[in-house]
């Protein structure tokens, strides 16, 4: 099995030990299946970015977390190459790169994502305290805050709480290039998987 994989089902576990939850307690927490779950736990699965969210926010820990695992306390310079972190789970129309993984003592994760012709994504909201950073750095994004679609082409940024029903969509013919930072609230007792 692939070592990502492998690394999701871990955390998934880890999460649920943590909390005590069954898989049945798990799906009404995420709003994910419990099949589903289970095939993740199982590594039968390679789940969407939205599910993967959801299973991030019904445990209220970061997206990256589900990703990789932490690293080490940094200590030395760290230079990555985009190329080789981008991913398309799923084939869902959606390719991530997950630059820099979500440290509790930094409180954020940092991506960069790129979003096909055409794709839509809305997410649910997040916990309470969560912000959103998004840089524009190629092509033209639309947000959507408050029921209305912003329009953002390159070189534009917003900032918004995460903690309400927002989305991101590409309504033209080229791809769209975009960082993200999001900021979760400092939390004494968040959970951290077990090491894979």
């Amino acid at each position: 099995m692939d070592d990502r994989k492998a690394h999701l089902a871990q955390a998934v576990k880890s999460y649920r030990k943590k909390v005590a939850w069954s898989l049945d307690r798990a799906a009404r927490e995420t709003g994910v299946s419990k099949a589903m779950l289970g095939q993740i736990e199982r590594q039968e699965s390679s789940p969407t970015i939205d599910t993967l969210w959801k299973i991030a926010t019904g445990f209220s820990v970061s997206l990256s977390s589900l990703l990789e695992p932490a690293p080490d306390r940094v200590t030395t310079t760290e230079i990555k190459t985009l190329d080789d972190l981008r991913r398309d789970p799923a084939n869902e129309g959606m390719s991530t790169a997950l630059i820099f993984p979500y440290e509790p003592r930094f409180g954020f994760e940092y991506f960069e994502l790129i979003l096909r012709p055409g794709y839509q994504r809305i997410s649910q909201s997040h916990e309470v305290g969560v912000v959103e950073h998004i840089v524009v750095t190629q092509g033209k994004l639309e947000i959507l805050l408050d029921g209305n679609w912003q329009p953002l082409d390159a070189g534009k940024a917003i900032r918004f709480a995460a903690d309400r029903k927002h989305g991101y969509r590409n309504p033209t013919s080229r791809e769209v290039v975009f960082q993200l930072v999001i900021h979760y609230p400092s939390k004494e007792a968040r959970l951290e998987p077990e090491e894979v």
